[in-house]
C-alpha cells in the first residue's frame, strides 16, 4: 500500500465522461488529514502512519488522547486511523494530506461501516425465497427446515438464519478515481462505497491494481 487518506462520504451523483457516457460516482470529502504519529520498525515493530480527521473540542477528548495531541503540538482530532505504508519517507508529524494524494485513474480500496438494518429475517438478510402466500399454507417467511433430525441432533454453525444485519466493516476493492477537485477538496470515485452519508471512510491504494 503506497498512499492513504481519510474521508467523509457526502453522497452519490452522476457525471458524464469524455465519451458522453453517464458514470455513477460517490463524492468523498477529504478535508485535510493531519499526520498525528509516525510508527517505525525500530520503535514499534512495524511501519505505519496515523492520520487524524475532523476537529473536535478539547473537552470532548479524554486525557490520554489529549496528551497524545499536545505532545506533538496538534489540535485534537475526532477520528484517528492507522495505515501501514510501504514507505513513510518524507512524512512528518503535523503534515497535511489533501485530496491530491490521489490522481485521476488511480485504483483505490475503500473501507467503511455499512448501514445497520437491525434484526432481519432470512428473505432480506440472505435472499431466500418465501413460501406460498395462500391462507392454508401457514408457511410464508419462515427460515425453513433446519435439516438434521436425531443425527446429529443439532444445527450446524453457519446456518443461514434470521439475525442482526448490517453495521459491519466492509471494504470495496479496486474502485477508480474519476475526478479530484482540490479547490473543494473532494474525490469522486466510480461506483458506491459502504456506509451512510456523513460516515468516515478509509481510502488506500488498491492491493489488486
Amino acid at each position: 500500500m503506497k498512499k492513504a487518506l481519510l474521508g467523509k462520504k457526502v453522497g452519490m451523483t452522476q457525471i458524464f465522461d469524455e465519451e458522453g457516457k453517464v458514470v455513477p460516482v460517490t463524492i468523498i470529502e477529504a478535508t485535510p488529514c493531519i499526520v498525528t504519529q509516525i510508527k517505525t520498525v525500530e520503535q514499534d515493530g512495524y511501519q505505519a502512519v496515523q492520520l487524524g480527521f475532523g476537529d473536535v473540542k478539547e473537552r470532548k477528548v479524554n486525557k490520554p488522547e489529549l496528551g497524545h495531541f499536545k505532545k506533538n503540538g496538534l489540535t485534537p482530532k475526532k477520528y484517528l486511523r492507522e495505515f501501514r505504508l510501504d514507505s513513510i519517507e518524507g512524512m512528518n508529524v503535523g503534515d497535511e494530506l489533501k485530496a491530491d494524494v490521489f490522481a485521476v485513474g488511480d485504483r483505490v480500496d475503500i473501507q467503511g461501516t455499512s448501514k445497520g438494518k437491525g434484526f432481519q429475517g432470512v428473505i432480506k438478510r440472505h435472499g431466500q425465497s418465501r413460501g406460498p402466500m395462500g391462507h392454508g399454507s401457514m408457511y410464508h417467511r419462515r427460515p425453513g427446515s433446519m435439516g438434521p433430525t436425531s443425527t446429529p441432533g443439532r444445527v450446524f454453525p453457519g446456518k443461514k438464519l434470521p439475525g442482526h444485519m448490517g453495521n459491519v466493516t466492509v471494504t470495496i476493492q479496486n474502485l477508480e478515481v474519476i475526478k479530484v477537485d482540490l479547490d473543494k477538496n473532494v474525490i469522486l470515485v466510480k461506483g458506491s462505497v459502504p456506509g451512510a452519508k456523513g460516515s468516515i471512510l478509509k481510502i488506500k491504494s488498491s492491493v489488486k491494481a
